[in-house]
């Protein structure tokens, strides 16, 4: 190891340092925690037990929540518990697997949502079918793993030595690179191609959809009609522009431990999976409408 001292476990220095604020953070996020798993798990339950929304858009839905549902779950739990631990750290090995499954989580993320976008696109036309369904979510997935795959296996060369502060609440492969005392070349190109395709390569399936999408509601003659397929596609475009734009930037944008490189974190990985039921039930109409039906025939079970 080049004469330097092999590390055990990394120091995460969270949010704040100071002790009459983590308490108030700490009770911040577990609310936020707690809107994340309600609010997935409501759209999971209703998509799931109502027959009137077993159609693609909501099919897409359900996986995006639980998808949403893990994100979270990576990144919160720790986080909660540093903001109440004097010994804020983290095992090299336990903050490499939280890089993987937020490559995986995230990255599967992405390629759902632009799937989602061509649903989008193709349901004016004609509704995807079953099987079409099921091949490209398996296909995001897979991909996103896979992806994931590469970089932490880049990533396991990379040596440890005498820095073990993180300017972070989580573990990200950006933050790594300071604290290497290897040649992060190989990581870092991997992980550039990743986000480039991932981001760039998603989000140009995803613009070309909204542009036919666009082309094809000016020719819809009734404005009854142009209405109700901008409301259809209003929520995903609002999910698309949380996720994509402070993911973007976090990947891309120069690693130097800044409040700006945590704000853009946080919005991606623990703001955003709590909005995103509200952004996709609130002007949803068949949605609340499903929720109604489950209320109802809940409460009236316990009459």
């Amino acid at each position: 190891m080049r004469n330097h001292s092999v590390i055990s476990e990394f120091i995460l220095l969270g949010l704040s340092v100071d002790p009459q604020i983590q308490p108030l953070l700490f009770v911040l996020f577990l609310v936020i925690y707690l809107l994340t798993l309600m609010g997935n798990l409501m759209l999971l339950l209703v998509i799931g037990f109502d027959p009137h929304l077993h159609i693609p858009m909501y099919f897409f839905l359900r996986q995006l929540s639980f998808l949403d549902l893990c994100h979270s779950s990576v990144t919160v739990p720790k986080l909660l518990e540093n903001l109440l631990s004097e010994k804020k750290t983290v095992s090299v090995e336990g903050c490499l697997a939280q890089v993987f499954f937020l490559f995986a989580s995230g990255g599967t993320e992405s390629c759902l949502l632009a799937v989602m976008a061509y649903d989008r696109y193709v349901a004016i036309s004609s509704p995807l079918l079953y099987a079409q369904l099921m091949g490209l979510v398996w296909a995001s997935w897979s991909f996103a793993f896979l992806d994931a795959l590469i970089n932490i296996l880049v990533a396991l060369n990379l040596d440890f030595c005498e820095a073990q502060d993180i300017h972070h609440f989580c573990c990200e492969l950006p933050s790594l690179y300071p604290l290497s005392c290897s040649d992060v070349t190989a990581s870092f190109t991997a992980l550039l191609c990743s986000s480039l395709l991932h981001f760039f390569g998603n989000f140009l399936l995803i613009f070309f959809s909204y542009v036919r999408i666009l082309s094809t509601i000016l020719r819809i003659s009734s404005s009854t009609g142009r209405s109700k397929a901008f409301s259809t596609c209003s929520s995903h475009l609002t999910a698309v522009i949380f996720f994509y734009g402070s993911g973007l930037l976090r990947y891309l944008m120069p690693n130097s431990g800044s409040i700006r490189e945590l704000i853009f974190s946080l919005q991606y990985s623990v703001i955003t999976p709590m909005l995103n039921p509200l952004i996709y039930s609130l002007k949803n109409k068949e949605m609340k409408a499903a929720v109604k039906r489950m209320l109802r025939k809940y409460f009236w079970c316990f009459k």
